[in-house]
């Protein structure tokens, strides 16, 4: 059982980047939207990402999380490359809409990589509460139930907010009031608490995206990954 929040969003905080703006302030206004990368695949190693074949993200490790950065709009190519070479593992293309924000995850296990591409919600949430959204994103763990709760209930007697996620799904944005939770996660049907956030408060206004991961290189421990998508 791994009853630790990762910290490692922390250090990955520090692994914030932007594209290099050459704008000279003479052409026209270019349309864009706002992109973020995390790097979710266990068993690949650290990768470069590519927008239409610039390098926009170098070296990013296994859970580095970017800022969002502004791309134009529009239909664009990513690719992503293991860290210093050319070759590819994914190769995927996307159509930006202007203003539009995104994540995209390199998920799954290496033989099976593939982006994922959420399309964020980061208006503000009603006033006093927080949205967050919960993603399956552990390719060797099996389908869950997924329980938010005050810290330190017994969920012997909780029923599950979610049920039955499966690997690659991504839930509706949720809506709660702010406040101090505990996020548990267990094997669909069971009460085995195989991820547990400990802790967790949130303020109003904030929006999260939790992702449930694999440990380096595939398997248990699994753990949490929350992404600070506003605060």
């Amino acid at each position: 059982m791994n009853r630790k929040l990762l910290s490692l969003l922390l250090a990955a905080s520090a692994f914030t980047m932007a594209c290099d703006d050459d704008d000279d302030n003479t052409g026209p206004d270019v349309a864009e939207a706002r992109v973020r990368v995390v790097h979710a695949s266990p068993d690949a190693p650290s990768v470069d990402v590519l927008v239409d074949d610039a390098v926009a993200l170098p070296n990013v490790p296994y859970l580095g999380v970017s800022d969002y950065l502004d791309v134009p709009s529009g239909d664009r190519n990513f690719k992503v490359n293991a860290a210093g070479t050319a070759t590819t593992v994914i190769d995927a293309g996307a159509d930006l809409a202007e203003d539009g924000e995104y994540t995209v995850i390199a998920s799954g296990l290496l033989n099976a990589i593939e982006p994922l591409v959420l399309e964020d919600d980061n208006t503000a949430p009603t006033a006093g509460n927080v949205r967050v959204r919960a993603i399956h994103g552990a390719p060797s763990a099996p389908a869950v139930d997924i329980y938010v709760t005050a810290p330190g209930t017994d969920l012997g007697t909780e029923a599950p907010l979610l049920t039955n996620v499966v690997f690659g799904q991504v839930a509706d944005y949720l809506e709660a009031p702010a406040g101090t939770y505990q996020v548990r996660i267990t094997p669909a049907g069971s009460k085995t608490v195989v991820i547990d956030s400990g802790s967790l408060t949130l303020l109003s206004g904030q929006v999260r995206t939790a992702i449930a991961v694999d440990a380096a290189g595939s398997g248990a421990p699994f753990d949490l990954l929350l992404l600070e998508d506003v605060n």
